[in-house]
């Protein structure tokens, strides 16, 4: 019996494996849901550098002082992630930014032992605007029951069916994001406004969109339209 595969035949078994082993997935699910990071000593411009040198993030976690958002920062904790790591998530998730995920504090960057978890919310990604390079991430902690103020990114569906469309009108998207004031354990990763019934000259506002109950509109004007649809393109 031979003791080799040839390329196909390995990349045949390979996948059979992955398919028939849950724990492979769960880890693969693991990796893009926990950020991974350690505590740093130092702060400042020399030692973010010095981390970022090493393939890392410098990272700031956030810790209200209440359950409210305005009960300001108590507690500011200094960390570092995996840039990898970073970037993959970011790849995996358009929605990074409005998903809360888990957190694992490890002791130091080559130990398993696990000093603090639990659950995040990523609010800030600084890049390089030049190289695209993450410089800094900043979190907050998400307990539940935690209230946060969070923009949401707006999404548009049904387009493909928009009686107003149809006809040949123009989809204006005057907001791209909403701020809402959300439950930690509520928090959507993205509003979706549905363009199924809406014809040339309809509108959909801030306050037409459904949303969970426990969500809060923080806008001071609840009508102001999120998109139009407009009989034709305006000229510029």
């Amino acid at each position: 019996m031979a003791h080799c595969l040839r390329r196909g035949n390995a990349a045949a078994a390979a996948a059979a494996v992955g398919a028939a082993s849950p724990w492979r997935r769960a880890a693969l699910a693991s990796y893009h849901h926990t950020i991974q990071v350690v505590p740093r000593e130092t702060a400042g411009p020399r030692a973010a550098a010095r981390e970022r040198r090493n393939g890392r993030v410098p990272a700031v976690l956030l810790t209200l002082a209440g359950a409210g958002p305005g009960e300001g920062v108590a507690h500011r904790k200094l960390l570092t992630a995996d840039r990898k790591q970073l970037r993959e998530m970011l790849k995996q998730s358009p929605y990074f930014l409005s998903t809360p995920v888990r957190l694992q504090v490890r002791a130091g960057e080559r130990s398993t032992a696990v000093v603090h978890s639990g659950t995040v919310l990523p609010i800030k990604v600084h890049r390089d605007e030049t190289s695209g390079n993450i410089l800094n991430l900043v979190m907050v902690q998400a307990d539940e029951g935690t209230m946060l103020k969070v923009n949401l990114p707006v999404e548009f569906k049904g387009e493909d069916v928009c009686p107003g469309l149809k006809k040949g009108g123009f989809l204006q998207k005057i907001r791209t994001s909403l701020v809402y004031l959300c439950p930690a354990e509520h928090i959507p990763p993205k509003i979706e406004v549905d363009l199924a019934n809406l014809d040339i000259g309809d509108r959909v506002s801030m306050n037409d969109i459904p949303v969970h109950p426990t969500l809060k509109l923080l806008s001071k004007n609840e009508t102001m339209p999120v998109c139009k649809i407009l009989a034709s393109k305006p000229v510029e």
